[in-house]
């Protein structure tokens, strides 16, 4: 049960004031959005002007979705595919070489449903190097992805996962752990 009347935003919750977020989701909407799908580096312009941490190559999709920029980083060579939702309420970082595919959803704040008044919360998430998110896969606030991970499709994930592991299912369990090949074509 809870009385949204007594709901409150905590203050300085979205890190800047209301013009600058307001700005940013305006930008996000017409210059952002809009740009052709091969116009990365005007993406990552505009996520740094509006205070991201983005390495080289970085690859952002248009339809991907950030809710403030300034809470975020991501390292060299990783990619943001379509319409990827990165709801950084919290700070998200994400490591060199990763990609998170098309759908994903990496959620860091949720509401106290214990609590009358509903309050809200955020908690970091750290996806760290050469981690793959497949297809709409949830990461839930305050999770850490450690480095050489793959979550497979639709896998939602409630805890951090260990290094060089796969993992699926939902919420996501331990499969197999990963190994690299060096073969450089995939095997089905």
């Amino acid at each position: 049960m809870q009385d949204l009347s007594k709901f409150t935003l905590p203050p300085d919750f979205r890190g800047r004031g209301a013009f600058v977020c307001q700005l940013w989701w305006l930008v996000q909407a017409l210059f952002f959005a809009t740009s052709p799908q091969f116009m990365y580096r005007w993406r990552v312009f505009l996520l740094r002007l509006f205070g991201a941490d983005i390495g080289c190559n970085v690859i952002i999709r248009p339809s991907a979705r950030i809710t403030y920029p300034w809470k975020l980083s991501i390292d060299d060579n990783s990619w943001i595919g379509d319409q990827v939702e990165l709801y950084n309420l919290a700070e998200i970082s994400i490591g060199k070489n990763s990609v998170i595919s098309q759908r994903s959803y990496i959620c860091t704040g949720s509401h106290d449903h214990s609590k009358l008044d509903f309050p809200i919360y955020a908690k970091p998430i750290a996806i760290s190097d050469s981690v793959w998110l497949a297809t709409d896969v949830f990461v839930a606030p305050g999770i850490t992805i450690k480095k050489n991970v793959v979550v497979g499709a639709r896998s939602s994930v409630f805890q951090d996962l260990a290094e060089n592991c796969i993992y699926m299912g939902s919420p996501a369990r331990y499969v197999k752990s990963r190994t690299a090949s060096s073969e450089s074509s995939p095997t089905i």
